[in-house]
């Protein structure tokens, strides 16, 4: 039998963030100990600003009764002269019963002590307090509260409780609050508790009451809401995902309204704007013709026939935040970009402060640009000196914004801030572009730098921070990187990638490493290549064998793998592949790096001749790129197939060995040169 069930939790305002934060692992926790109590069934779980819900169509009245079977230890060590051993013992204690009524089994051609006991499910009622007591303690917000004279903790006081089940009010307490029937509906309707006479009742009252109670409903209201005002108002409403979860998870009753500011606060980056807007006061910013407008969208929480007041509140709060914005930013141009005072500001323990860390970014800015200049000088039309210059003058500047009194207080903006005022001085665009895009990729398929110029920047920035942290022994380990420099790496094989230049890994820590104290290199030339290896999005497989072949450049790295990895994607592929794997397999005797000359007088078969004329073809051939090489040195499977077929390699003349092997040595070598084909596995 099933009865419906809700558990309404109802508490003081959460707060969103810390909620949305773990709203995955608080459903997953009640569905393991469902699974736990063997009480499995399909749940809804619904949250809003001051209740946490679970909801049941269908829950068990009980636990299914069991069958438990026990097998203990042999009779023959069991019992010793008739008289039950300490094995015999501990086995009854287990089974919770006397020796005498341990039964016996077989087990396996052996008799053992047996046990068996049918055990009754327990009912669901009496199992609800301890199962809410665990569901509780598993939800980790973070920083918790006390209240009253409580010593146990929650997010936010617990206010009612409601544990319903069929018609019946189970009786459960939590933190002092004992379940009844009653919940509160928004306070803007009443500050009463409302009773719930019957769980079908629940959510009509909260709706009467202004609550909608599924996160997913008040969505779609706040989207149709949004589509309204745009079509009235003729603007676009930015739909920042984020912040849409969070306007979703502090209103009961929303509304989305339309407010406005004034005109001249628009001479402000529309970065302020947005962030004065999203961060403090939860706005969605509103665009005209791809153009930041003097508006916003507030989602209310109120309950009213008249939002006007409601309007004018938030523009009446939005204000001043604008305001000091404005006077941030004029008093910033005033001041001009410097990094005085970033010698006071400590980088990390052991790197010395951020001015330290802008003078080692020089330095390796300086090594990258020497390695792409004449790229640089034909794509810039400037000189090697004016790029030289440039390129100190874009580390310089890069974080000097953090000692602007706009950084300070918008810390999310440093970079963007440093652009805008690099801009507005006059600084040469690729300055300013550079300081802008220096953090870039900042994430997965994150926009990439725009320009070459502004990649050696950002890398510079990268590889310092890989550098220095290896240095310093801040290495990271398992699932845990609190400086990101796995983002770090991910981000230069992308911006190599993407900019198609030439990155050799040993060279480049060979030319930097001087740079920092001594440390051992090898483990950051593994981090790095352990990262190539999950970047690539290839046949992991496929990744090993190019990894495999020597290579340690990360551009030729990708195009190899992305050669290979189109090569042996194709459906044909597997069934061609065995006659590469013979070949590799045969070669794994042969030195590779030693003398394979080959002897064409020593041919005696067709098939040598053929398979050597059509080899020689493909190692003298030009090829655009690794793919038609490839293509072309798999295109010898019909010469190997019959020269496996026709010749013997390991015969018994010397000579004629090591000649045969030399040939099929020398095939191996040649895809070598790309990939190490005996790592492929398909």
């Amino acid at each position: 039998m099933t009865q419906p069930l809700l558990i309404e939790i109802g508490v003081e305002e959460l707060p969103a963030i810390p909620l949305l934060k773990i709203v995955s692992n608080i459903e997953r926790s009640w569905k393991d100990i469902l699974k736990n109590y063997k009480l499995d069934n399909e749940f809804e779980f619904i949250y809003t600003p001051r209740r946490l819900v679970l909801k049941h169509a269908a829950m068990p009245e009980k636990q299914e009764d069991q069958t438990i079977e026990l097998m203990g230890p042999p009779v023959a060590a069991a019992i010793k002269d008739g008289v039950p051993t300490k094995a015999a013992e501990g086995f009854a204690r287990k089974c919770g019963v006397p020796f005498e009524e341990l039964g016996r089994a077989d087990n396996n051609g052996r008799e053992v002590l047996y046990f068996k006991k049918e055990e009754k499910g327990a009912q669901t009622a009496a199992l609800l307090q301890e199962m809410l007591e665990k569901w509780i303690a598993s939800m980790s917000f973070g920083k918790m509260m006390r209240w009253g004279n409580r010593s146990d903790e929650f997010i936010r006081p617990i206010r009612w409780l409601q544990a319903r089940m069929g018609d019946e009010s189970i009786s459960v307490e939590l933190f002092g609050v004992q379940s009844g029937t009653k919940t509160y509906v928004h306070r803007m309707v009443s500050y009463d508790p409302v009773e719930v006479p019957v769980i079908d009742a629940y959510e009509k009252i909260l709706a009467e009451g202004a609550v909608l109670l599924h996160p997913k409903e008040r969505e779609a209201l706040i989207l149709a809401e949004f589509d309204a005002l745009e079509a009235e108002h003729n603007i676009i409403i930015e739909r920042d995902r984020a912040l849409l979860a969070e306007v979703v998870a502090i209103t009961e009753n929303p509304k989305a309204l339309v407010g406005s500011f004034d005109e001249l606060f628009l001479e402000l980056p529309p970065e302020v704007i947005i962030t004065s807007m999203k961060e403090h006061q939860r706005y969605f910013p509103v665009f005209e013709h791809g153009k930041i407008t003097n508006r916003f969208v507030v989602v209310s929480n109120a309950y009213t026939n008249d939002y006007s007041k409601v309007i004018a509140g938030n523009e009446r709060v939005l204000k001043p935040r604008l305001a000091d914005g404005l006077f941030f930013y004029k008093n910033d141009l005033r001041n001009g970009l410097s990094t005085d005072g970033l010698e006071k500001v400590q980088f990390i323990d052991g790197l010395g402060s951020l001015a330290d860390k802008i003078k080692r970014e020089k330095s390796i800015a300086v090594r990258l640009l020497a390695l792409y200049m004449d790229r640089l000088e034909a794509g810039t039309g400037k000189s090697s000196a004016e790029l030289e210059r440039l390129m100190d003058r874009a580390v310089e500047l890069a974080k000097a914004d953090l000692m602007s009194e706009m950084v300070y207080e918008f810390t999310e903006l440093q970079g963007l801030m440093g652009y805008y005022y690099a801009k507005a001085l006059g600084e040469d665009p690729l300055v300013y572009n550079a300081i802008k895009e220096q953090y870039m990729p900042v994430g997965e398929g994150a926009e990439l730098p725009s320009s070459l110029f502004s990649s050696i920047v950002a890398m510079s920035i990268k590889l310092d921070t890989l550098f220095g942290l290896f240095s310093v022994g801040k290495i990271p380990t398992g699932s845990k990187d609190p400086f990101a420099l796995r983002r770090a790496v991910n981000g230069i094989v992308r911006i190599v990638t993407d900019n198609d230049i030439p990155f050799n890994i040993d060279d480049i820590i060979e030319l930097l490493k001087a740079e920092y104290t001594e440390f051992n290199t090898d483990e950051l030339k593994n981090f790095i290549i352990e990262r190539i290896n999950k970047s690539l999005d290839a046949n992991p497989s496929v990744i090993a064998a190019v990894l495999a072949s020597g290579e340690r450049d990360i551009n030729e790295i990708a195009k190899k793998v992305t050669a290979l990895n189109e090569i042996v994607s194709a459906d044909t592929f597997k069934e061609q592949f065995s006659t590469f794997k013979r070949v590799a397999n045969i070669s794994k005797d042969v030195d590779l790096d030693g003398d394979l000359s080959i002897d064409i007088s020593l041919f005696n078969e067709e098939a040598e001749v053929a398979l050597y004329t059509a080899y020689e073809k493909v190692i003298h051939q030009d090829f655009p790129d690794y793919k038609t090489r490839l293509e072309a040195l798999f295109g010898l499977k019909r010469e190997l197939d019959a020269y496996f077929d026709d010749v013997m390699v390991n015969t018994e003349d010397e000579a004629l060995k090591t000649n045969r092997l030399h040939t099929i040595g020398s095939v191996y070598k040649t895809f070598k040169d790309i990939a190490d084909i005996k790592e492929i596995s398909v």
